[in-house]
């Protein structure tokens, strides 16, 4: 049974609401059909179709090949089976350089693949162009912290906002994308202190992935949830399908675990 029950077609009302009453809200990837009604189906509130697929579908080592033809083709095959869940779908590597492609690109993503909300990996350069997406009626999630497209200018995966200065910009960017007309937050790999302060002074949901417990939702891959992970997993990432004595019980596991703050510890 679902842990919904009836609820149907989670809303960005829903999830500020939850945010107002300190629910912690679950969110997974989801790639396929299949995985999606699992999702759906254990609860989960908000299901990314990530460019993460990169590397764990389609086995490349960063999400930078990941095009728009992709991005849609994934959010369609997810968007088909979820009936609960609130989905949105990462705007790939260089599919947002300019407003005029980010509304193409966006608008694509939800006349065609079907999602409810794009996500952008944000900085001071992409104010403008929340800014317009959220004029026009896009429901956007800002990506702040660890930001996986621009791996090659960052020179490996680790963590941000280490110091005074850095902590800073990422604060000030918090502030400046929700006044820009942001909708929600992600913050990776970001000190938990930081996500704290981030997350109490957003009116926006904020979801922390290696971001500590402080943040009003957590978000996982799929892949490192289940174990199945290619390469290194992330030390923040569980398997919940260890002490699981299947795939729809790992998934539900996690989803309890985030709503009782048993994870992350």
């Amino acid at each position: 049974m679902s842990v919904q029950g009836n609820i149907k077609n989670i809303t960005l009302t829903q999830l500020r609401a939850m945010k107002a009453g300190e629910e912690k809200i679950a969110c997974l990837t989801a790639y396929d059909a299949s995985f999606a009604a699992l999702l759906d189906q254990a609860g989960v509130e908000i299901i990314l179709v990530g460019d993460s697929l990169g590397m764990v579908v389609q086995g490349q080592d960063s999400t930078v090949s990941v095009t728009m033809d992709d991005m849609i083709y994934h959010s369609q095959c997810v968007s088909s089976a979820v009936q609960h869940a609130f989905v949105m779908a990462d705007m790939p590597f260089m599919s947002y350089t300019s407003v005029e492609l980010a509304l193409d690109n966006a608008t694509d993503l939800i006349q065609l693949g079907g999602v409810q909300m794009v996500k952008l990996e944000a900085s001071a350069r992409q104010v403008s162009i929340v800014q317009e997406l959220s004029e026009c009626g896009i429901p956007i999630c800002a990506h702040l912290g660890l930001r996986p497209q621009y791996i090659h200018k960052l020179g490996g995966y680790s963590m941000q906002g280490n110091d005074a200065a850095s902590a800073k910009e990422l604060f000030d960017s918090a502030e400046n994308l929700q006044a820009a007309g942001a909708d929600m937050l992600l913050l990776e790999c970001v000190p938990n202190g930081l996500a704290d302060k981030i997350t109490k002074n957003s009116s926006i949901p904020v979801i922390g992935i290696g971001a500590g417990p402080g943040c009003d939702g957590q978000i996982l891959v799929l892949h490192d949830v289940l174990g199945v992970t290619l390469g290194v997993t992330p030390k923040f990432a569980k398997n919940f399908l260890v002490d699981a004595k299947d795939i729809p019980t790992a998934i539900t596991s996690y989803v309890q675990d985030v709503k009782n703050l048993r994870f992350p510890d």
